[in-house]
């Protein structure tokens, strides 16, 4: 079988390998619906943040910032969890003695992200508009801003957990290391708390990493055009979420391919 194939056969066990497991869907697919559920019905009696001459509840604020964070947690956490969960348990000393090449395993841990990631967006979406009466975008192009957006950000995170996979020395300490990083990142990038009004050094150092960006790109998508006036600079700078993204993307791309193995060395 070509690696494609191969890739497309691993994709269909790692999806039913995914929802088999509930921790994974409680941690990585349910839980941005959570969360917008718990910020959505904490500030309910508060009134709406306005910027300029638009208003939005906090239902409407935190779906972005939710979104960004479902696809952090597809990608980084998932991944670089169950990867080196993986390691530990000899999954992958088994698939080492198999035809199945390592791009094939990525491609079927991505593809697996991607749909997983999409599905938990529509899921997001509907429980958002159906439950707290948010007003999702009507404009074709903010669309097709999410798709790329979406797509870019899934493979991005997506292969950054596969990088950081390999820094966990056990399955056992792999949570350990992923998520206080990830939760780190989410709260310097302005997933709980909004970015306009962290400290400008907190805003310095999130710049650096792709989930600023990434939240960002989807508050252009789900929020009023007036809200950019609150970001860095008063644009979206929709150019740079994209560039940024990519260059992520390449570094996510070679640290895998360099640092991954079947079997740990110093195991």
């Amino acid at each position: 079988m070509s690696t494609i194939a191969l890739g497309l056969v691993r994709t269909k066990y790692e999806f039913i390998a995914y929802f088999r497991e509930f921790d994974a869907l409680f941690f990585t697919f349910l839980f941005p619906v959570i969360m917008l559920g718990i910020f959505s019905a904490a500030f309910s009696g508060m009134s709406d943040l306005g910027a300029g001459d638009a208003k939005v509840n906090f239902a409407t604020y935190y779906l972005p910032a939710m979104a960004a964070a479902g696809i952090l947690l597809s990608g980084v956490q998932n991944l670089a969890v169950r990867i080196a969960e993986e390691k530990s348990d000899g999954t992958l000393k088994r698939l080492g003695g198999t035809p199945l090449a390592p791009l094939s395993y990525f491609a079927g841990k991505l593809l697996t992200a991607l749909v997983t990631g999409a599905m938990q967006l529509v899921l997001l979406m509907l429980f958002s508009h159906f439950l707290f009466g948010v007003a999702l975008p009507t404009d074709p192009a903010r669309y097709l801003d999410l798709l790329w957006i979406f797509v870019l950000g899934i493979l991005t995170c997506g292969l950054l957990g596969i990088a950081l996979s390999a820094v966990p020395r056990t399955g056992r300490s792999a949570t350990a290391v992923v998520i206080p990083l990830v939760l780190f990142l989410q709260f310097i990038s302005g997933v709980y708390l909004p970015f306009s009004q962290l400290p400008s050094w907190m805003q310095t150092v999130a710049s650096l990493f792709p989930l600023k960006w990434l939240a960002q790109g989807m508050r252009s998508v789900f929020l009023p055009d007036q809200f950019k006036t609150l970001e860095v600079g008063g644009a979206w700078n929709l150019g740079a979420v994209a560039l940024v993204l990519l260059g992520w993307l390449v570094v996510g791309l070679v640290v895998s391919r360099l640092t991954f193995r079947w079997i740990r060395k110093d195991a």
